[in-house]
């Protein structure tokens, strides 16, 4: 078993996303981050378990690993389960619920290993085991080594809890992060997107430049665990270092829905004195004044919404609209369609990895400054 004060604590990745991500976990100062398969690994305390939620904007969950044990079949599991130290990490009076994998082991049949699991924890520490619980115990059996992790989040971390409007294919709030630092944003310089929907990028980019935590707002699966603090959860949460921006985070939609629902995200989220949305089409978008910055956007790329020609005549007065007015600025597109994304005619710099966007396939393009 490993101590306490040394855990091993997983950060669950978008797939495509985990270096962006391994970037944040070592400039917020997590010891030993590592990129594995999936996301990122660190190690800490159960307080750095928390602040890895509360802080971390580019991760989907927080795992933490809580022991493992080797096994060769059911009977063998059962009984080290048995011995297995849940009280040091669940409570008796909240429900649990179990998830199993195997590969490459013995024990072959996940569902019969996730029962045993569930009776040995029912029957030593009398946790009720229920298949909605917020607490999840995550058992993944590889080459006959049985592993137990704790998922800290509860609702994955993209739902920062202060968002209630949604327009059309929404872009992830952890996505949304993510290819903003992959555009070099660092919270100093203005950021514009003409296709903003319910302005999760305008948002994300005002949240960063405020140095507020994306996880504020709601609760987490930890707040239910054994080892659960709430005097030193609270003395992290105040510990948030909000700074007063001017506006310079820009968003325009053609639909005024999607503006209507950007402002009233930003109102909740506390960022509306730095944000301006307004209703406009791409045609129409001009540089604020002041210094140069990024034009990133997620447009309609056909996979969903909209259909291909047209959408190509959109990225081609896209990409017209930008070298025409916006010199010095950098852009970041993402898209599903590479014919769309060169559409635009923009020197895009070599492509980044693909991303998993909710089972789309995408890509960020980006380019240098406009000439």
């Amino acid at each position: 078993m490993e101590p306490s004060n040394d855990l091993e604590i997983f950060l669950v990745a978008t797939p495509g996303l985990e270096t962006p991500l391994h970037a944040e976990a070592v400039e917020k100062g997590f010891a030993g981050a590592n990129i594995l398969p999936g996301g990122v690994s660190c190690r800490g305390n159960w307080s750095e378990a928390w602040r890895a939620n509360l802080c971390l904007r580019g991760a989907n969950k927080v795992l933490v690993r809580i022991g493992n044990f080797p096994a060769v079949h059911l009977a063998q599991l059962d009984k080290r389960a048995r011995k297995f130290p849940w009280s040091d990490f669940l409570r008796s009076d909240v429900p649990v619920k179990i998830e199993a994998t195997s590969r490459k082991s013995r024990i072959y049949h996940a569902g019969a290993a996730r029962q045993r699991v569930e009776r040995a924890i029912t029957e030593t520490l009398g946790a009720p085991i229920s298949s909605d619980a917020g607490v999840r115990v995550l058992l993944r059996i590889e080459k006959d080594i049985c592993t137990f992790s704790i998922d800290t989040s509860g609702e994955p971390l993209h739902k920062r809890g202060h968002k209630p409007a949604v327009a059309k294919a929404p872009m992830r709030e952890t996505m949304a992060a993510m290819f903003l630092r992959e555009c070099g944003f660092d919270g100093t310089e203005p950021v514009l997107d003409p296709m903003c929907g319910s302005g999760t990028f305008i948002i994300e980019a005002a949240e960063i430049a405020a140095g507020i935590y994306p996880g504020r707002s709601r609760q987490f699966a930890f707040e239910d665990l054994r080892r659960f603090d709430a005097q030193a959860w609270d003395a992290m949460r105040q510990d948030e270092g909000q700074q007063d921006t001017a506006p310079q985070f820009y968003g325009s939609d053609r639909n005024a829905g999607a503006i209507d629902a950007a402002t009233t995200n930003a109102d909740r989220g506390g960022v509306a004195a730095s944000t301006r949305f307004q209703c406009r089409s791409v045609s129409d978008i001009k540089p604020p004044a002041g210094p140069a910055g990024i034009v990133i956007t997620n447009p309609p790329y056909g996979a969903r919404i909209g259909d291909e020609k047209r959408l190509r005549s959109l990225y081609g007065s896209f990409g017209k609209v930008l070298m025409s007015r916006f010199s010095g600025w950098r852009v970041g597109i993402v898209t599903s369609n590479q014919s769309l994304a060169r559409a635009t005619r923009l020197p895009f710099l070599p492509n980044g990895p693909v991303v998993d966007h909710g089972g789309t396939k995408v890509r960020l393009y980006k380019t240098n400054p406009l000439p």
